[in-house]
């Protein structure tokens, strides 16, 4: 695994050795989309193989929303978007605290500002917490509030993966937000990717355009490179109840699984929170959940 704290708390490769590797990353192994030196140099979150969403996921339409009676304008927080994207965790510089060979800690302090990425008016600290197993690399994110006033909030994480015509992703979802072309949600219903993705072969990554919100989330998603054979699973804990699916017909090359807590414009929409998800925390209250990636290689062995 090799993080980039500097590049908004991302994670820059997770991957694994050749047996004879001898500790050089050539001819390594990657689970997700590895960040390219120009990317590492240019400090662009976007070119890592994940980064963290916080203080909530996905767009908020015209970057506005109302909140207990306050209304919020993010529009001049430095977001290059029509529609604010993300939060801004992803944009800031976070703090390395506690290491050791099989644990990291990065921290994040957000305060109030008018300098970009800043505008988010509540007070909260992060922490993504990594941690390498023999099974795979575990994320504990927390977040908590810090304003003496409730504060609204999401979190996720956005991987890249390794993206060929082979690729497949099995999961299971209840139902599809459907979007505008500027990829705000309307309807909240079927697609046939949903059967595809719950058949044992699952969903060939090139069979949709995609770029949609999904609720229901199992909170487990396998990538598989069947022609590899191998494949990495995402596995999440409460409340990563929805799914974003990014695999753009116009980027062959772009696959995203993300765990998230909310879906798109969540502080926008009139429809139930189990469908829209996201979360209030009271001051000095607390949210901390779990995902992970579980890699499955079966290369070096016979086929059967």
């Amino acid at each position: 695994m090799l993080l980039a704290p500097h590049v908004g708390g991302a994670i820059a490769a997770l991957y694994d050795l050749p047996d004879d590797g001898g500790g050089s990353s050539h001819g390594a192994l990657h689970w997700l989309r590895p960040a390219s030196a120009e990317s590492l140099a240019a400090c662009n979150p976007l070119g890592m193989a994940s980064f963290p969403l916080l203080p909530y996921c996905n767009r908020l339409r015209d970057a506005r929303f109302v909140f207990d009676g306050r209304e919020v304008d993010l529009s001049a927080d430095g977001n290059a978007f029509d529609h604010a994207l993300h939060g801004h965790a992803w944009r800031r510089p976070w703090r390395v605290g506690l290491a050791s060979s099989t644990m990291v800690e990065l921290h994040l302090n957000h305060e109030p500002g008018s300098e970009p990425a800043h505008h988010w008016p509540y007070r909260y600290e992060a922490t993504q917490r990594f941690e390498l197993d023999d099974s795979g690399l575990f994320v504990t994110m927390s977040i908590r509030n810090l304003a003496d006033q409730p504060m609204p909030f999401g979190m996720g994480h956005h991987p890249y993966y390794p993206r060929t015509p082979a690729t497949r992703i099995r999961t299971n979802v209840r139902a599809m937000w459907h979007a505008t072309q500027d990829l705000l949600p309307t309807l909240l219903d079927a697609h046939p990717c949903i059967d595809a993705l719950a058949s044992p072969e699952g969903l060939s990554a090139d069979a949709y355009d995609l770029d949609n919100n999904f609720a229901g989330w199992s909170r487990a998603a396998t990538i598989d490179w069947p022609d590899e054979r191998r494949s990495v699973t995402l596995y999440a804990d409460v409340p990563f109840d929805h799914m974003v699916l990014y695999a753009p017909a116009a980027h062959p090359d772009l696959l995203c699984v993300e765990p998230v807590t909310n879906t798109v414009d969540f502080l926008n929409l009139d429809a139930p929170r189990e469908d829209v998800g996201g979360g209030v925390l009271m001051p000095g209250e607390t949210m901390q959940a779990r995902f992970g990636w579980m890699p499955r290689d079966l290369s070096h062995l016979p086929p059967d």
